[in-house]
């Protein structure tokens, strides 16, 4: 198939999104991003990595009042980074980093509220997987490796972190239907059939 669209996955934590998003990125034969946007980030900054990866997806409440100061602005210059917690310094270099990989072309990008990010283009497709709590614990534990006893505690924790991530950069809420282009229920079917699923829609979006 002749992709010509970047596709942005927002994911309930133990939904499989991230299988998803993997899977599709190999059966489109185009590029894959998630933890990677950590590493680029860490390599343009000099930031150790390890240290991005404990505030990946979190926000800090401090962006809006770095923007009332006028510290620095989007997609221009990145002036006074030095003095934003790293939460949000994060935020900026992978705001960055995803405008810069739209332009070189399709891709999959997981989270980091790509798909605002991105809200200006016309060729981005917004898709958010979901699914019912006793999957999501069964994948949480089996997969993910979460005790048992916990793993409904840490789903609904990690889904508030990534709720009040999206909310605070975008200012819109997180799995919203109409901030989506196509939401999956990934309980209903196999991981396998939610990628061909997508492969659809896309079709019919290149028509």
């Amino acid at each position: 198939m002749d992709n010509k669209y970047i596709i942005t996955i927002a994911r309930q934590f133990g939904s499989g999104g991230r299988e998803i998003g993997e899977k599709l990125s190999k059966a489109l034969g185009i590029p894959f991003y998630d933890k990677e946007l950590i590493s680029m980030a860490a390599k343009e900054s000099g930031i150790d990595s390890e240290v991005f990866e404990n505030v990946d997806e979190k926000a800090t409440n401090s962006l809006l009042y770095s923007l009332s100061m006028g510290l620095y602005s989007y997609g221009n210059s990145f002036s006074a980074m030095g003095d934003l917690p790293v939460n949000d310094r994060l935020y900026i270099l992978q705001h960055k980093i995803i405008k810069k990989l739209a332009e070189q072309g399709p891709c999959v990008i997981v989270g980091r509220c790509a798909d605002y990010v991105l809200k200006e283009r016309n060729d981005v497709v917004n898709i958010f997987i979901h699914a019912n709590m006793d999957y999501r614990k069964e994948r949480a534990i089996n997969v993910r490796g979460v005790d048992k006893a916990r793993a409904e505690q840490v789903i609904n924790k990690t889904d508030k972190v990534r709720a009040n991530y999206y909310s605070f950069y975008s200012g819109q809420k997180w799995g919203f239907a109409q901030n989506y282009n196509l939401c999956i229920d990934s309980s209903k079917m196999t991981t396998d059939q939610a990628v061909n699923l997508i492969v659809e829609y896309l079709k019919i979006k290149n028509q």
